[in-house]
C-alpha cells in the first residue's frame, strides 16, 4: 500500500509541470444584454493574443452584472447605464457610448412623437396610432423587463416609473424588441440605436423616430447630440484581478475601436 501511494505521489510530482503549462486563466463577465455583443468580440481577440485564456461571456441584464460583480461570481460586470449613487462602491469604466431609440414598424405612418405623446402611449392613455395622427390601429406597448438598464434610462428620460407603464409585451434584450416591433405594426417599443440601426441596415421592417426632433443615429450620438445617450461600462467591485486589469485595458485601447464601431456604436473619448 505505501509503495502504491507513493509511486502515485511522485506520478503527480512528475506531472506538475505539464498541468500547469496545460491550465487556462479563466475570466468571467456577466451582465446587460446590449454589451454582451462587443463584449464577446473584445473577447474573442483578447483570446488570440493569449492563448492560455479564456473569457466566458455571459448575457442577463445590467442588474445581473452588477449582483455578481458584487459577489464575486464574475470578475467584471456589464451595465449599460452610468453607476448610481448607491453603486458607489462599484469601480466603472466607459468601453462605448450608446442612445436609445423609440422604433415603431416601418409601415406605421407616424414619423414623429412628442415626448409627451410617448409618456400617453405608456401610459396607457393613448391606445389607438389615430390619437397620435396615425392611422385606426390599436397600439401594442413593448415595454423592457425588470433589472434591463434600457428601461432605467427610458423611465428616467420620459420622468415614467416602471410602475406606471402599462405594457402589452415585456421583453428582455435588444433583438427581443426589435422581432416584437417587426412583427407586429402596431408596435411601439425602444432599443439601442446600434442594434436598431443595424438591424435596418440588413432589411427589418422597423424605423427609428427622433427625439426632441433630433434623429436617432449612430452620428448624432457620437456628436453628444441625442438626448437619450448612455455610457456601456465595465465594473469590478473593489481592485480588479490582474487577469480582469488587463481584459479591461484591452477593451479601452484603439485596438477594439473597430469593433466598437462594426456594433454600431461610439468608442469613448481618450
Amino acid at each position: 500500500m505505501v509503495t502504491s501511494r507513493a509511486c502515485i505521489v511522485a506520478l503527480l510530482v512528475l506531472l506538475l509541470p505539464t498541468l500547469s503549462w496545460a491550465q487556462t486563466d479563466r475570466l468571467v463577465i456577466t451582465g446587460a444584454s446590449s454589451l454582451a455583443p462587443l463584449v464577446q468580440e473584445i473577447a474573442t481577440r483578447f483570446e488570440q493574443k493569449h492563448p492560455s485564456v479564456r473569457v466566458e461571456v455571459q448575457s442577463g441584464g445590467t442588474g445581473r452584472g452588477i449582483t455578481d460583480a458584487r459577489r464575486k461570481l464574475s470578475q467584471i460586470g456589464m451595465v449599460s447605464r452610468a453607476l448610481k449613487a448607491e453603486e458607489s462602491d462599484l469601480i466603472a469604466t466607459t468601453i462605448a457610448i450608446d442612445g436609445v431609440a423609440i422604433i415603431v414598424h416601418s409601415r406605421n405612418p407616424i414619423s414623429n412623437l412628442t415626448n409627451t405623446q410617448i409618456q400617453d402611449i405608456y401610459r396607457g392613455k393613448v391606445t389607438n396610432w389615430q390619437q397620435a395622427g396615425g392611422t385606426n390601429q390599436r397600439i401594442t406597448v413593448v415595454n423592457k423587463a425588470d433589472g434591463r438598464s434600457t428601461l432605467e434610462v427610458f423611465s428616467e428620460y420620459f420622468t415614467l416609473p416602471a410602475r406606471e407603464i402599462r405594457a402589452h409585451a415585456v421583453i428582455g434584450d435588444n433583438q427581443q424588441g426589435i422581432k416584437q416591433v417587426a412583427g407586429n405594426p402596431g408596435a411601439i417599443g425602444y432599443v439601442s440605436i446600434g442594434a436598431a440601426q443595424f438591424e435596418v441596415l440588413q432589411g427589418t421592417p422597423i424605423k427609428l423616430l427622433p427625439l426632441n426632433k433630433v434623429p436617432a443615429t449612430i452620428e448624432n450620438v457620437a456628436k453628444g447630440r441625442f438626448p437619450m445617450s448612455r455610457p456601456l461600462n465595465l465594473v469590478t467591485s473593489g481592485k480588479p484581478t490582474h487577469l480582469a486589469t488587463r481584459f479591461i485595458e484591452f477593451a479601452t485601447s484603439s485596438a477594439v475601436d473597430d469593433l466598437i464601431t462594426g456594433q454600431y456604436l461610439v468608442p469613448p473619448a481618450r
